[in-house]
């Protein structure tokens, strides 16, 4: 005799949202186990501190459920809940008095003209002359120095994946905005990386 094998149910976003507007809280906490993890991990990107994004991790969810009425199905619930938990991750950084932040607001010219930049060449891979834990300090490090504004976009597109479009529409910017603020936080990064391998005597493989 066949053994017979349960098949495990696959993850259903409308439906769940559909079933949560009606009053099923078990259809709600699904949604919930099934993106509180990445919500967190937005949320620690952007705050960089562990109580600010348990803080952003629940007033996002409890906002999603007192405002399931809202959410009109334009976009995927999860861009919608992305944008509910931006807001509050930004809301906790205003609240800071010492936000860290590098003065990057200089003109930069977005052409196709090359941009004057002191850019070492990383010719290595950093990976064999560093741990995985070293380099994720070392990475950690310099995003935290972003501005905030600067370090938001960075984290939806290149940790998150959103595209520019679901960036733009998440922080309420244009596409244009997204565009000029990714590319100071990466020449951003890849400066302050540059230094800190430099002053370490390095030569380091490019990582953007």
């Amino acid at each position: 005799m066949t053994p017979t094998t349960t098949a495990v149910p696959s993850f259903d976003e409308s439906s769940l949202v559909a079933r949560a507007r009606t009053g099923d809280t078990e259809a709600f906490s699904e949604l919930v186990r099934h993106y509180e993890r990445r919500v967190y991990r937005l949320a620690k990107n952007i705050t960089r501190h562990d109580e600010d994004a348990e803080d952003v991790l629940q007033e996002a969810f409890l906002k999603a459920y007192e405002h399931l009425d809202r959410f009109q199905g334009n976009s995927a619930f999860y861009t919608w809940l992305v944008r509910i938990a931006v807001n509050e991750a930004l809301m906790k950084l205003r609240k800071r008095k010492n936000d860290r932040t590098v003065p990057l607001d200089e003109p930069l010219d977005l052409g196709e003209d090359v941009m004057q930049r002191e850019i070492a060449v990383w010719e290595d891979n950093p990976e064999q002359r560093y741990s995985r834990e070293e380099m994720q300090k070392i990475l950690d490090d310099a995003v935290d120095t972003l501005k905030p504004d600067f370090r938001t976009v960075f984290v939806l597109r290149d940790i998150e994946e959103l595209s520019t479009e679901e960036t733009a529409e998440t922080l309420g910017i244009s596409i244009s905005a997204v565009k000029s603020r990714l590319l100071r936080a990466r020449l951003a990064l890849r400066e302050k990386l540059t230094k800190q391998f430099k002053r370490k005597g390095e030569n380091l493989l490019d990582l953007m």
